[in-house]
């Protein structure tokens, strides 16, 4: 029924882009690219991954000069993405001066059941930039003192201990949650998740006592956790992290649970971009990467730094999508 609904609008909305733009001429590839301004949309309300990424994009970007026209951010928040992703491809066909960021999410809702018709291949990725990884986390004063107390809870009565995320049901924060509760045998359909739009949410309702475990992106939680307010029980990391104040958090594998879960992000543009926009884009965000101001930004984030240009990026996203698939399969999820 979800996926009819998502169909419905997408081609309504499309529909309606090329009734009103049938006598648009062909853009002109050798036309040059100079916006009057550019918007960041990060599809999610403010204090998320996403929203902090495309803050901290635009700042660095403003700060350095390597993009002269005023930059701003837009928070479009729905459905982890998928809503902003529907109208994004209704309303901004050919739009070069509105990009956004994204990460699992793009390929994670287009993968599941009764997720959203559209993904990646309906924009074009300029670049990834970032990685980080996702953590289980609870208030520093609640009984449960690491992940193997925390699945042993669960396990006895998965009713009695609600997870707060900041994506829909089946999407990434429910996968970094379902994981490693699924590989140490619980019954994952049993599993109480309570979805919110956007990290800075699901932070609120951990902390306000709504939620007793809240699974979310290690840079989420990082500053949290300094100042003594969460207890990060597990990191999905391949291995320890060597930089901020989650260095002592044991993996997933540590922990004795065969799991990792790495969540990378990237910009994005529109499908149709101009291939003088592209080409502007593959410079100004590599050239950011580069930056000692973007390398100290990551390290206040406690981001790790992993930029890929446009044609990497579309490899890297092409594997990232069979994973994802043969997770959501394992998980049942799957379409």
């Amino acid at each position: 029924m979800l996926q009819k609904k998502w169909l419905t609008i997408l081609a309504a909305a499309l529909l309606s882009t090329s009734l009103t733009g049938c006598g648009d001429k062909k853009k002109d590839p050798n036309a040059a690219y100079a916006p009057k301004s550019i918007t960041m949309v990060a599809p999610s309300d403010a204090g998320g991954g996403w929203d902090k990424t495309a803050r901290s994009i635009t700042k660095i970007m403003s700060d350095t000069k390597l993009v002269a026209v005023p930059m701003s951010v837009e928070n479009a928040p729905g459905a982890s993405g998928a809503k902003f992703l529907a109208a994004y491809l209704a309303k901004d066909v050919g739009n070069d001066a509105k990009l956004f960021v994204s990460s699992p999410p793009i390929l994670i809702n287009n993968l599941k059941k009764d997720g959203s018709p559209s993904g990646y291949k309906d924009v074009t990725p300029l670049a990834a930039l970032t990685q980080d990884f996702g953590v289980l986390a609870v208030k520093t004063d609640s009984p449960i003192k690491d992940v193997e107390e925390l699945i042993a809870k669960i396990k006895a009565d998965p009713s009695k201990v609600s997870i707060a995320g900041g994506s829909s049901p089946g999407s990434m924060d429910h996968l970094l949650a379902l994981l490693p509760l699924q590989k140490s045998g619980v019954d994952i359909a049993k599993v109480k998740y309570l979805p919110f739009d956007g990290g800075g949410k699901a932070v609120v309702a951990l902390l306000g006592g709504e939620a007793e475990v809240l699974s979310t992106d290690a840079s989420g939680v990082a500053e949290m956790a300094k100042a003594g307010k969460v207890r990060v029980l597990s990191v999905s990391a391949p291995a320890r992290l060597t930089e901020g104040p989650l260095t002592a958090v044991p993996t997933l594998k540590e922990s004795g649970i065969d799991a990792e879960f790495i969540i990378w992000r990237g910009v994005f543009g529109p499908k149709d971009m101009s291939p003088m926009a592209y080409k502007y884009w593959q410079t100004a965000l590599k050239n950011l990467s580069d930056k000692p101001e973007w390398k100290t930004e990551l390290q206040t984030q406690g981001w790790t730094g992993d930029f890929k240009d446009g044609e990497q990026f579309k490899a890297f996203l092409a594997q990232q999508e069979a994973t994802l698939s043969r997770l959501l399969s394992s998980l049942g999820l799957a379409k």
